[in-house]
């Protein structure tokens, strides 16, 4: 019998971290990355790098003098990435809250720190804009601590730094406030675990396959291994790190391309290393067992409208979804019946031809030639997109115009009875008193008696002084109801439209 190999003894090293960077979209994230990314990689270059992951190293030199490495997420900055964002939040160690100096705390800089508060992660503030003309420090400050952002030199603990993301003014400083604040959590990693991390970004690439770019927390990830994530796994023979240089190691904080997986797996998925193929089928089907017994639909007995996702990369899908979660309905419920990356095709249409009321919804993708042409056949709804806010928009009109009608009686006016004079084949001669509101000729109206309703009618005709009136508001009146029901003196007519929303 085959000796099982012998785990490699623990080798505890501390781990650099892993930062995001959030807050007001307009504030200057990307700014702040491009600068970081531009200055600080110095292993490639300028112009070097070949492909855009999710995450990328930077060098950077303390004022101490050492030489420490950071992991920064990429992560998309408008309010409906609010999911990516808070799954960059899950998955760093440190955040970066950016608040602009000509602006002060925003409502997104606010959801942000929600974010990095639910994650329970350290974190500190770059006032941005400082070069600006318009900059104002301490109004920023005081709009900070306003919200409860307490900084250092205004009564609290929170580090931070004024910086300028275009001319790179304080971002040396502010690199040191995190890395102290990743050495005072602790952080670190066992190198000769197996490794285990985040799917950051999965891709369906028309050339190279299926990829996904990995996040390792923890262990090291070597050449002829297997990664499971959820239902994906993938042999480890092609990896390449943020640069798109080939590797074949890649150990802590570090992002890492794979290619060859199963499928696309879901972005935040939690991955694991296994020695073999046997061993990553076998922990495949147990997560699936997993995952069909936690994804139930909640069950509604309003009409149902379903969605079909197709998109250029899975952070995209969470985008779309949480767009859609926000739109409340007491009339309809939305269901995602699918969702993936890749071009709209045939197959995407057949799929949802006879489910009534269905949606294609694409971003960043084309329809297939078959796919529109049987689609118009079909009479099957398609729609795609490249700018999110577009998207918001459509979504609202098209998921409003498959709401069931609903309609409503809104009352116009109240009028006491104040004398029955007659009634000839159910028409009744009244006086009344306007109480409220206008009660309209040929306007239905509600016979209310003690507070409850106890028939209903049409008035035929209305007078005031003497005249034929389309209307009355004010003072006595005569009128003519035509009603088979009793009408008695103290009782209320109410009148009503009738508005179908």
């Amino acid at each position: 019998m085959a000796k099982k190999k012998k785990a490699a003894a623990p080798n505890v090293i501390k781990r650099p971290p892993v930062v995001v960077i959030m807050g007001h979209i307009d504030h200057g994230k990307s700014t702040l990355l491009d600068y970081i990314r531009k200055s600080n990689i110095v292993d490639c270059e300028a112009g070097g790098i070949t492909q855009h992951l999710s995450a990328y190293v930077v060098d950077h030199t303390t004022t101490e003098g050492a030489n420490e490495k950071i992991t920064f997420l990429d992560t998309p900055g408008h309010a409906a990435f609010q999911q990516m964002r808070l799954r960059g939040a899950d998955v760093a160690d440190v955040a970066i809250l950016i608040v602009s100096a000509e602006d002060g705390v925003k409502p997104q800089t606010l959801e942000a720190l929600e974010s990095i508060k639910a994650a329970d992660i350290p974190y500190v503030v770059a006032i941005n804009k400082v070069d600006k003309p318009g900059a104002d420090v301490a109004r920023t400050q005081a709009s900070l601590v306003e919200n409860e952002i307490y900084i250092e030199g205004m009564g609290g603990d929170i580090s931070w730094a004024g910086i300028s993301a275009k001319t790179g003014e304080g971002i040396d400083e502010l690199l040191d406030i995190v890395v102290l604040a990743a050495d005072l959590a602790e952080l670190t990693g066992d190198t000769n675990a197996s490794a285990t991390g985040h799917v950051l970004e999965g891709n369906q690439d028309p050339k190279r396959g299926t990829t996904a770019t990995l996040l390792i927390k923890n262990g090291t990830l070597a050449s002829g291994s297997f990664v499971v994530a959820g239902s994906a796994y993938a042999p480890v023979r092609i990896m390449e790190d943020f640069t798109g240089k080939a590797i074949k190691e890649a150990t802590l904080s570090e992002p890492v391309q794979i290619v060859g997986f199963s499928e696309v797996p879901v972005v935040g998925t939690e991955f694991s290393t296994v020695a073999s193929k046997k061993e990553a089928e076998a922990l495949v089907a147990e997560n699936s067992e997993t995952t069909a017994s936690g994804e139930r639909f909640g069950r509604t007995d309003l009409p149902i409208v379903p969605i079909l996702i197709k998109a250029d990369v899975l952070g995209t899908i969470d985008a779309i979804k949480h767009e859609l979660s926000s739109f409340e309905s007491d009339r309809i419920a939305v269901r995602v019946i699918d969702a993936s990356v890749g071009d709209i095709s045939e197959t995407d249409v057949q799929n949802v031809s006879a489910t009534e009321n269905a949606i294609i919804v694409g971003f960043n993708v084309k329809v297939e030639r078959a796919a529109q042409d049987l689609a118009e056949r079909l009479g099957v709804e398609i729609d795609t997109f490249s700018i999110i806010y577009e998207l918001s928009e459509w979504l609202e009109t098209a998921l409003k115009n498959r709401t069931p009608k609903k309609e409503e009686k809104v009352v116009t006016g109240k009028a006491k009875i104040l004398k029955h004079f007659s009634t000839q084949k159910y028409t009744h001669v009244l006086g009344g008193r306007v109480e409220e509101g206008t009660l309209k000729a040929n306007q239905p109206v509600k016979i209310i008696r003690r507070d409850i309703e106890v028939g209903s009618g049409i008035i035929k005709n209305l007078q005031q002084a003497k005249s034929n009136v389309t209307e009355i508001s004010e003072g006595e009146f005569g009128m003519q109801v035509e009603s088979r029901d009793t009408v008695a003196p103290g009782d209320y007519l109410e009148g009503y439209e009738t508005v179908v929303t």
